[in-house]
């Protein structure tokens, strides 16, 4: 039985070892942990304001990350979307439960619009964010606040 929970401190490692091996054998993104500092102070980086982070957990095992980031202005940068490979699909419904969570996390905190960035690699991701009500926008009409990080080359929205 999946759990979401919110992070703490305890999923430190767990989060690591579920998103490094995605990024880096998966997909061949030649990032590293320390190339990620969000990831070494997740409370700090994600948990204030109208940002958060969750996990998905199977008997205690973290196997699914996500995470709002606040950029002001009543926007949020969704962040750190991975679900394990043993634990993807809609027999699991592990990914799907992140995002509703996430969702209406996001609007109860009066959350106006979910921004994202993604790779054109992960092109199960794409489906998977427009069949949930993501729209693609363009690059040049992001915020000035939104994090785009190296790898991103296609941008979603969703206005909450």
């Amino acid at each position: 039985m999946i759990e979401i929970q919110a992070y703490r401190p305890e999923h430190a490692q767990g989060v690591v070892d579920v998103i490094l091996p995605i990024q880096q054998e998966e997909f061949g993104i030649p990032i590293t942990l320390e190339g990620q500092p969000d990831l070494k102070d997740i409370a700090g980086f994600y948990q204030k304001g109208h940002g958060n982070f969750w996990v998905a957990l199977d008997g205690g095992k973290v196997v699914g990350t996500i995470s709002l980031l606040d950029i002001g202005n009543a926007q949020v940068a969704l962040r750190k979307m991975f679900v394990a490979a043993s634990h993807r699909g809609k027999e699991h419904g592990t990914a799907a439960r992140l995002l509703d969570g996430a969702i209406a996390w996001a609007r109860a905190q009066g959350v106006r619009q979910i921004l994202l960035g993604t790779t054109d690699k992960f092109l199960a991701a794409h489906r998977f964010y427009e069949k949930n009500g993501f729209r693609l926008i363009e690059k040049s009409t992001l915020p000035p606040a939104f994090p785009v990080m190296v790898v991103d080359s296609r941008f979603y929205a969703l206005d909450c």
